[in-house]
């Protein structure tokens, strides 16, 4: 018995090496997803705190007395602004110079850290954000079911297709009267309305017991849910349009995905960071679906006033739709 399951290890493992696409992007993944989150998080000290300034730094730093250090991340900033940032959790405190006050929010840990820092100080006074501002899981809630949109129009297409290719099913498909761009279009429509229905249900069935803040429309919020999506199944399908391998697909797969999962404000907010991170997160469907979510959330805003993310979300489905089916295999070489 052994000898017939060391013979499929050693098959197996011949089958793997001889893949040289999949053993090269089985070591190169690890190796570039090091390179750039020591990029974007290993150049010295992180700061603990994120702080904008309405007016003068140097004058809020003698005033209130805080050390400005390597520590805390300060920006002048517009003070209408900073305050809805305080409220997300992007910021953890805002100061006003001219006028010694401090916003803070009471759910943010950080945030209540200042407070106490500052609270001694007679001259400032605090302003509590939107009576205790947004909780922590109000602000999360977007950022996993994104996440989870993000994993699963991933993986669901890109693993579905590479094994139609594998298994020779496309081959066969390849006979009748569907197109490339029928077989790709029918694809999306698919996992839409399989994405959909789930991430609909959980948001339900968590607000029922959270009753997380919508300020916005729903509708606003479902159509932007549907463009974002979009953009993830098209960019799963421009990822396994020609790859023959599902090792190789994993690899490049989570090449996309865990980038986006660290960059795109799933976890915590890019306020503070480099503005050369800030840009690149820019680059990801995920950015602009989570931007959009939130402020639909948390500021009222309706579609119209969401043209830089609808129009990312958009450029980039119909690119990767156009592209994927140009460059579409139906056999394996």
């Amino acid at each position: 018995m052994m000898g017939r399951v060391w013979a499929l290890v050693w098959a197996r493992n011949l089958e793997f090496l001889r893949d040289r696409s999949t053993l090269g992007w089985n070591i190169l993944l690890p190796i570039l997803l090091v390179a750039g989150l020591a990029a974007v998080f290993g150049n010295g000290v992180r700061p603990l705190f994120k702080v904008g300034v309405v007016g003068d730094i140097e004058q809020a730093q003698q005033s209130t007395q805080l050390e400005f250090t390597q520590y805390v991340s300060v920006a002048t900033t517009e003070a209408q602004a900073a305050r809805a940032r305080v409220g997300r959790h992007q910021l953890d405190a805002l100061l006003d110079a001219a006028g010694q006050r401090y916003v803070y929010n009471p759910a943010s840990p950080k945030g209540a850290v200042i407070h106490r820092m500052l609270q001694s100080n007679p001259e400032w006074t605090a302003v509590v954000e939107g009576g205790g501002g947004l909780r922590y899981i109000d602000w999360l809630l977007p950022g996993i079911l994104g996440m989870n949109i993000m994993f699963s129009c991933l993986f669901g297409v890109g693993y579905v297709i590479v094994r139609y290719r594998k298994s020779g099913y496309l081959k066969r498909l390849s006979a009748t009267p569907v197109t490339a761009l029928d077989f790709v279009l029918a694809q999306i429509l698919s996992r839409l309305l399989l994405i959909l229905v789930i991430t609909v249900g959980v948001f339900v069935g968590t607000n029922a017991v959270f009753d997380f803040p919508v300020l916005g429309s729903y509708l606003d919020l479902f159509l932007l849910t549907v463009l974002g999506c979009a953009a993830m199944v098209a960019i799963g399908l421009l990822v396994a349009a020609r790859v023959q391998s599902e090792e190789l697909a994993g690899g490049l797969l989570n090449f996309v995905a865990w980038p986006m999962m660290v960059l795109s404000g799933v976890w915590f907010s890019l306020e503070g960071a480099p503005e050369w991170v800030q840009q690149l997160a820019l680059a990801f469907p995920l950015t602009h679906l989570l931007n959009g979510a939130r402020s639909i959330m948390f500021d009222g805003v309706g579609l119209g006033e969401l043209q830089l993310e609808l129009a990312a979300l958009g450029g980039m489905t119909l690119l990767c739709i156009g592209l994927g089916a140009l460059i579409f295999r139906w056999r394996p070489s």
